[in-house]
């Protein structure tokens, strides 16, 4: 579980880019209908903005909460944009996304102070 934290410690700010070129990829992109798969569309909103926050909450790099309310701005935006681009911008999806963060927040909260209270022992 050490060497997880390191890895995400020293590239948290590739695996967060990477997350977050998806969703804003996967998000803008006009379709005619959204593909059959399974789960609700907030369902992936929510997952997605988890994994989003996680690398982040995990490093903790400094300002990092502020990373993480940045990222609700994001998808704020992203969801002012959808509508000019074919798709669908949601309030509801905005929520799912912002619950999304504070959990996968309070995911990596509990994973680090695992980590570290294996790591001190």
């Amino acid at each position: 579980m050490k060497s997880v934290l390191n890895l995400i410690q020293i590239h948290w700010l590739l695996f967060t880019i990477v997350i977050a070129l998806i969703i804003t990829g996967l998000s803008l992109y006009p379709v005619e209908s959204l593909p059959p798969v399974p789960g609700t569309d907030k369902t992936h909103h929510f997952i997605a903005y988890g994994a989003l926050a996680f690398p982040i909450a995990l490093a903790r790099p400094k300002n990092w909460l502020f990373l993480i309310a940045g990222l609700l701005v994001c998808s704020g935006v992203i969801e002012l944009v959808q509508p000019y681009v074919n798709r669908y911008g949601e309030w509801l999806d905005l929520g799912a996304n912002g619950l999304g963060l504070v959990v996968g927040t309070l995911i990596a909260t509990v994973v680090r102070s695992m980590i570290l209270k294996e790591k001190s022992q």
